[in-house]
């Protein structure tokens, strides 16, 4: 007498086809998790008047680059971590040297390799030089005998009477700057983590569905 014993439906191929679910579902939901999460961090960045071109310095990568994974991930990051960081922790700034933080005033103009404008670039850039004037209460100052022009920067008086040369206050010097906490991103990303869970589910119940209505 032989026994033969067959399943059916066939038991290999659901979980097979239940897998595949799975890892379609998982790496959906960390798409959609890490879409969301850039998403919201742009927003912060922008709604927070950082600015688009700081907002865009977020970025995302999904994991695996192709195909699908129950181990699938998505990574978050800006491609300015310092600016962000320091907007998002809110932290003290002083001078390295221990000394003063030099704060350009409007009249200091910008500064030609990007950022802000140094002492010492603006005195080789204007010839002029500056001079301190310490402030018992309120910031000290460095000036320059000068005129504005009609930008409102500061240059080099070329009137040999002196007329309309003026003392122009050029940089704001304090010990020490708290910079104002303008973001909270672990909030959103928090609220992305949280979410995931629920995102899988969804996918994965609504994955046999699809795949029903699909031709």
């Amino acid at each position: 007498m032989k026994l033969k014993i067959a399943f059916d439906p066939d038991l290999v191929a659901l979980m097979q086809a239940e897998i595949a679910a799975g890892e379609k579902a998982v790496s959906a939901a960390m798409r959609e998790a890490g879409t969301s999460l850039k998403s919201a961090w742009r927003s912060q960045i922008t709604g927070a008047g950082l600015g688009t071109r700081l907002g865009n310095s977020i970025r995302l990568a999904s994991f695996p680059k192709s195909g699908d994974s129950l181990n699938a991930a998505a990574l978050v990051w800006s491609n300015a971590p310092v600016i962000i960081g320091a907007h998002d922790t809110g932290p003290l700034i002083r001078s390295k040297d221990g000394f003063w933080l030099a704060i350009p005033t409007p009249a200091a103009g910008k500064s030609t390799k990007g950022g802000r404008i140094t002492p010492g670039e603006w005195e080789r850039r204007t010839g002029l030089r500056l001079r301190f004037i310490y402030r018992r209460r309120g910031p000290s100052l460095l000036v320059a005998e000068g005129r504005l022009n009609s930008k409102g920067r500061a240059v080099a008086s070329k009137s040999k009477t002196g007329r309309g040369v003026t003392t122009v206050p050029i940089f704001l010097l304090v010990r020490q700057v708290k910079l104002r906490k303008r973001l909270d991103l672990a909030r959103d990303a928090k609220r992305a983590v949280d979410g995931v869970p629920g995102m899988i589910v969804a996918e994965w119940v609504n994955w046999p569905l699809r795949q029903s209505t699909s031709f």
